[in-house]
């Protein structure tokens, strides 16, 4: 793709920029999305063992923005395919396997670099596809470059996880040892809609920088997100087989690449149902196999007495409706001590009015649709079921009306509600926000860890509260008085991303020092001269 000229200065686009973005990144912005606009309506095959690999038939994705949008049209896997693709993939293996992992290094780091290339036109079909705003779509796809980057820079960290050991003390022999850490096999990528790009291109990049092939798939809705990963590994040079893409219903091809024996290990983000059903799958069978399993949030903030409420408000409302709530580790409920709740709802209120729900492409708009007519209708029966046993203090509206009229957009919500109702315990998906009120800030944290979820959680309060808060509450990532977002936005690098309990399966964090080696298995080697 051509893009029109822009203005040439010169930054990197990281957390940060994020928060603060140049001029110049509007202007990339918009060109790119001029472009990708011109070029809609493709039809786009699978990728299986280096070449384009048709479907039985096509099936149309549009954008959740205008249902009048066709995106694209997509190849419909089959059982047949999956086969193939763990075919090609387990085929290429051994080679891949063998090829030194300096080499290997070097072409990731190639699909790091392509990404950033192409990170405008990537984040402007992001937006189109998933319906997230600018800024969202170019933060997921700059921090994909950033995880691959991630990877290899552990990769040479750890001189490839082979490492010698002391000779045994035996008289007349010399008897070395050393510990290698190897790949597993054909690994299975399956990748939810929020982040199709993110959470298929950081699993994948960790498999193979680690000696691993690998078949992956994206949610249906997001297939096309998927598509432009699998162009980048193709550019980057990556042998035939290395990398296999499938699209079509899950329930289909992807369930038949998780069912293959031939696949070693797994890595998938969604449901828990789902997810813990994958869990006892690779458990059972003639050896237990490696799954991976990302599995929601139902991510809490917590408000004590003493907090910036200004602060904790921005947090929490960022936290909250990002994406529109389709985040894993979106905020979705909210615990404050009585002498400040008044306070703070009438602040989360205020906040939430002002956000504006529109077209995501549009720089004004910070909140669009949700992905489907299954989450638009999810949104309307909790809302309706809130009203019932709560109450709606701001939002509780479909948008369907007007501009909005062809999309799934729906109204940020907060609502209250007693502590016992069955919403402050389940992952909604949805831009909806519980805040109740505590006696103390140890009931908080009590409440908070009440959850079978374990992965995000925020705090606001005095310094000497930090403490308890950081001791106690269980969850694999933590926020203290941080008004960038109280729940979300972890960064590589930065802030390791992972979940406990039943938010994920490994207790090991996406982009930290301990992630990698689960896609590695070790062997002990003792050769006697």
């Amino acid at each position: 793709m051509e893009l029109h000229p822009v203005s040439t200065e010169r930054f990197r686009l990281t957390y940060s920029t994020m928060f603060d973005p140049p001029p110049a990144l509007h202007e990339r912005f918009d060109a790119a999305l001029a472009v990708v606009r011109g070029g809609l309506g493709r039809q786009y095959p699978q990728w299986i063992n280096g070449a384009a690999h048709a479907g039985r038939d096509h099936f149309e994705v549009r954008s959740p923005i205008d249902r009048d949008w066709l995106l694209g049209c997509f190849a419909r896997g089959s059982a047949q395919d999956a086969d193939d693709a763990v075919s090609a993939a387990v085929g290429a293996h051994r080679g891949w396997a063998a090829t030194p992992w300096r080499e290997r290094v070097r072409l990731l780091r190639r699909v790091a670099a392509l990404i950033e290339e192409r990170v405008y036109e990537i984040s402007a079909a992001v937006a189109l596809e998933v319906g997230k705003n600018r800024m969202e779509s170019l933060g997921e796809v700059q921090e994909t470059a950033d995880l691959f980057s991630w990877y290899c820079d552990q990769m040479e960290a750890n001189e490839g996880f082979d490492r010698a050991l002391p000779n045994d003390p035996l008289a007349g022999f010399t008897s070395r040892n050393r510990t290698v850490l190897k790949p597993y096999g054909a690994w299975a990528v399956i990748a939810p809609f929020n982040f199709p790009f993110a959470l298929a291109g950081g699993p994948i990049g960790a498999a193979l920088v680690a000696g691993n092939t690998v078949v992956f798939k994206t949610a249906t809705d997001t297939t096309w997100s998927g598509w432009l990963l699998l162009e980048v590994l193709r550019d980057a040079g990556l042998p035939a087989g290395v990398v296999n893409y499938v699209s079509g219903a899950g329930s289909e091809v992807g369930a038949a690449v998780v069912n293959d024996r031939r696949i070693a290990g797994v890595t998938f983000t969604g449901s828990y149902e789902v997810g813990m059903q994958m869990v006892r799958q690779f458990a059972q069978g003639a050896w237990p196999r490696p799954c991976i399993a990302e599995m929601g949030g139902k991510n809490a903030a917590i408000v004590s007495r003493h907090a910036d409420l200004e602060r904790a408000a921005t947090g929490i409302v960022r936290s909250a409706f990002g994406l529109q709530g389709q985040k894993c580790s979106a905020c979705s409920r909210v615990y404050v001590e009585k002498p400040v709740a008044d306070a703070l709802r009438a602040l989360l209120v205020e906040k939430t009015r002002m956000i504006s729900v529109g077209d995501p492409t549009l720089r004004q708009h910070w909140m669009g649709p949700v992905i489907n007519e299954t989450a638009f209708g999810r949104y309307r029966k909790c809302v309706e079921n809130l009203r019932q046993h709560g109450a709606v203090l701001v939002g509780g509206e479909t948008l369907d009306r007007g501009d909005l009229a062809n999309g799934w957009f729906v109204a940020p919500t907060v609502g209250t509600a007693p502590l016992d109702f069955r919403l402050w315990r389940e992952e909604k998906f949805i831009p909806l926000l519980l805040v109740g009120e505590v006696e103390s800030l140890a009931q908080a944290i009590d409440l908070a860890n009440a959850s079978e979820y374990g992965l995000t959680a925020g705090f606001y309060g005095a310094r000497d509260e930090i403490p308890l808060f950081l001791d106690r509450i269980e969850a694999g990532v933590t926020y203290v008085n941080r008004p960038q977002g109280a729940t979300t936005g972890a960064w590589p690098g930065y802030q390791p991303f992972g979940g406990w309990k039943a938010s994920g399966t490994s207790g090991k964090a996406i982009g930290s020092f301990y992630y990698l080696p689960q896609y590695l298995r070790e062997q002990s080697q003792t050769v006697v001269d």
